[in-house]
């Protein structure tokens, strides 16, 4: 039975990667690295940012690793006015809250962005249980996120639904018990598919709660 769903947010509740993309370029640009639009694609695989800084910049030190995520952030902050929900979710948000079905967030983005952004949107409201990236060691693929979650709900994993842009994410929902569906454009669907994620759509108007139902029964 279905009981709750769970969303990740970059990609998913809001229509972000652009905008990360820019951030992470300028920053990386003011770090002395300069990156593709190739090796960007790294950053969209719901990956915590201690990772990506890492990636690009080598071994770093917690206090550099806090200086320039902050820098980092600062420069999306300032990308946010641009930043919108992706199509239908509001929508979708709200006819879950009608019908009593809990709504979760499965985040890799810190405490503070992912608090700050849903609540410069107005959607905070929605949400019976917030997980960041802050409170597990393992980022995705790994379960933790997720099976901490359903902690929260206090929901057995196999009556919860995970939404995912990124194949790290499907992995980490998958690995903790529960289905998944993906969200992203038919040149991405079928490496959603290819490890999970069931059905695999491009945006919340094409999706219904009854659709998702059936697939419980």
């Amino acid at each position: 039975m279905l009981r709750g769903i769970v969303f990740d947010m970059d990609g998913v509740i809001i229509d972000s990667h652009p905008l990360h993309r820019r951030a992470w370029k300028t920053f990386l640009q003011t770090a002395g690295r300069e990156v593709t639009d190739a090796e960007l694609d790294f950053i969209l695989d719901g990956r915590k940012r201690e990772e990506i800084l890492c990636h690009f910049l080598g071994e770093l030190n917690p206090s550099q690793i806090v200086d320039y995520g902050a820098r980092k952030d600062e420069m999306l902050r300032q990308l946010a006015e641009d930043m919108q929900p992706l199509r239908g979710v509001v929508e979708f948000l709200d006819s879950l809250s009608q019908v009593g079905i809990r709504i979760a967030l499965a985040t890799s983005a810190g405490r503070r962005r992912a608090h700050g952004t849903l609540k410069g949107l107005g959607l905070e409201r929605y949400f019976d249980a917030i997980v960041t990236g802050d409170e597990v060691a393992s980022g995705k693929p790994d379960p933790a996120i997720y099976r901490l979650v359903a902690e929260r709900l206090n929901e057995m994993p196999e009556n919860l639904l995970a939404v995912e842009d990124a194949v790290s994410g499907v992995k980490s929902a998958r690995a903790a018990g529960m289905r998944c569906v993906g969200i992203a454009p038919a040149d991405r669907a079928e490496e959603l598919r290819a490890v999970g994620a069931d059905p695999v759509i491009s945006d919340f108007q094409s999706l219904s709660l009854m659709q998702l139902e059936a697939s419980f029964h």
